[in-house]
């Protein structure tokens, strides 16, 4: 049996003189998407961030990895089950539909279905839909024929299910709506709207719809024939979807978060949330630490409070953050979906800088207050003002961070050549190479951080004497040793490609902070107060 999440908990070795804390709590899963209930009466997790499936038992909390990461599935985002106990499951960035047998192996159904998302069977058929702009709503050839079309140029249907009456209902996050449709085909119809943006549909016992609300994090239970609606509970934002386990209802959220609704408003967390996908790491004065989750910039507090300061369907933010640096008070500088944008949370308000690149992930901003960012699919770092961006360098083998030195000299680990170089006018100069898979990288009082996830190390070097010294050892960053994850291809230009990062900062008094993907934590590594 494999555990849930990788995870490297008790084997972090530092040097001397400096000692490591886990600011957050590693998380179980990979955040919480599509589930479902198994006929052994598990629930059934994807999760898309980190490619795999796990089963979930709510009356011992038992995690299972059904589907790890580097296996056949990617991206997984919904799942549903055959008569027969087949898992059927639709990897959303890679557009494909797969079927993992009762009795184990994988094989693809359909390759070509960008954004497929929801899935349902009924009556021995398979519906599938699109959630994207545009997106289709359709049945599967279940010996992977061409799909029969019921309706397309929907705006982002999502997670559905056959209600008592044999009608398809299905949610629309677009028009914020729940519709339905018979499955042999004709007009669909509207069955509610003005809702809390619906990302998912099941039945309760009752014949009355159970939807989970994305943007409100409210649960509501609607009458399909008049649309009159009760609110079961008001949870936060980015539910999920849903299932019944008998009589009783769970709810997921992207946060990973699986929560048990009892009844009269009341609720029960059946699994803890945590980070989904710790990516990027920028520190404030006070020493609060900002996380890029990728669907939500996470602040923690020097007291330890976790609060998301934005994430996605909230006002304002600005769609999938890879990279984050503090730009200001209040102000942040983000990366990703292809653009660099200016974030003001508290004002919900976000303005681009600059699009139209390939896969954007390391962002800093210079004591003078500029801005680079560092473009992996192109082999490029650039600077940035608002309205455009100037390639400072070119030609470079996967740049992932950035840093600037106090003199403005802006270094970038190249993490396909193993590197970091500092850029200049008369071109790239190699500061260290030698290194595995370096990411992260930041400057802090003539010290270079490097964080490299292939040998999961922290190492620092002297700037000047090229002194070398290693921080810690066995970090809990990258895949677990002889996994390689696939690429999410994504769905251009909504998310993009995207991969993995692993994010360093430094705060007040030289604590260095890692992003600790491998488990979804973060890590604080600091020289202990003789040794300074």
């Amino acid at each position: 049996m494999q555990l849930a999440r990788y995870t490297n908990n008790d084997s972090i070795d530092v040097g001397e003189g400096w000692s490591v804390e886990r600011l957050t709590s590693p998380s179980r899963l990979f955040g919480a998407n599509g589930i479902r209930t198994g006929a052994d009466g598990r629930i059934y997790v994807a999760q898309v961030a980190g490619s795999q499936i796990s089963a979930f038992d709510v009356e011992t909390g038992q995690l299972e990895t059904i589907s790890a990461m580097g296996g056949d599935i990617v991206a997984p985002d919904d799942v549903a089950f055959d008569p027969a106990g087949d898992m059927y499951v639709t990897e959303y960035y890679n557009g494909r539909v797969s079927v993992r047998g009762a009795a184990g192996g994988t094989r693809t159904l359909r390759d070509d279905l960008p954004g497929v998302n929801g899935i349902t069977f009924h009556q021995g058929r398979l519906f599938v839909n699109e959630c994207r702009i545009g997106g289709r709503l359709m049945e599967l050839d279940l010996a992977g024929g061409a799909p029969r079309v019921l309706l397309d140029n929907l705006p982002m249907p999502n997670a559905m299910e056959v209600g008592p009456d044999g009608l398809l209902y299905y949610p629309m996050l677009g028009t914020n709506e729940i519709w339905r449709i018979d499955p042999e085909g004709g007009e669909p119809q509207r069955v509610v709207g003005d809702l809390g943006v619906p990302d998912a549909v099941k039945f309760d016992s009752e014949g009355f719809i159970v939807s989970t609300q994305v943007a409100s994090g409210e649960v509501l239970r609607i009458n399909p024939r008049n649309g009159d609606r009760t609110v079961l509970a008001s949870l936060t934002t980015g539910l999920d979807n849903l299932t019944f386990v008998g009589d009783r209802l769970f709810v997921s959220n992207i946060t990973g978060q699986i929560t048990e609704i009892l009844g009269g408003g009341e609720t029960r967390t059946a699994l803890p949330d945590g980070l989904t996908w710790p990516l990027d790491l920028t520190a404030g004065p006070d020493g609060t630490v900002y996380i890029a989750d990728g669907a939500a910039l996470v602040a923690r507090t020097p007291d330890g409070e976790l609060r998301d300061l934005g994430r996605l369907f909230s006002p304002g933010y600005p769609t999938y953050v890879r990279g984050v640096a503090v730009s200001g008070d209040g102000e942040f500088v983000c990366t990703g979906n292809g653009a660099v944008a200016r974030y003001r949370p508290a004002l919900a308000e976000s303005e681009v800088l600059a699009d139209g690149f390939d896969q954007l992930y390391g962002v800093a901003v210079s004591s003078s207050g500029v801005v680079a960012v560092a473009d992996m699919g192109a082999g490029k770092v650039y600077s940035v003002e608002t309205g455009g961006a100037t390639a400072i360098a070119t030609g470079l083998c996967q740049p992932v961070g950035v840093a600037f030195t106090p003199s403005g000299t802006c270094l970038v680990s190249e993490a396909g050549a193993g590197r970091v170089a500092a850029i200049r006018g008369s071109g790239v100069d190699t500061v260290i190479d030698g290194l595995g898979t370096p990411h992260g990288i930041v400057v802090h009082e003539g010290w270079l951080y490097i964080v490299d996830v292939e040998a999961k190390t922290l190492i620092r070097v002297d700037l000047e004497s090229k002194e070398q010294q290693t921080l810690a050892r066995n970090l809990p960053v990258g895949a677990p040793e002889g996994v390689t994850p696939k690429p999410l291809l994504g769905l251009p230009p909504v998310f993009g490609p995207q991969g993995p990062f692993t994010g360093l900062a430094v705060g007040p008094g030289g604590v260095v902070y890692v992003s600790a993907d491998a488990e979804g934590s973060v890590l604080a590594i600091r020289q202990n107060p003789q040794d300074v």
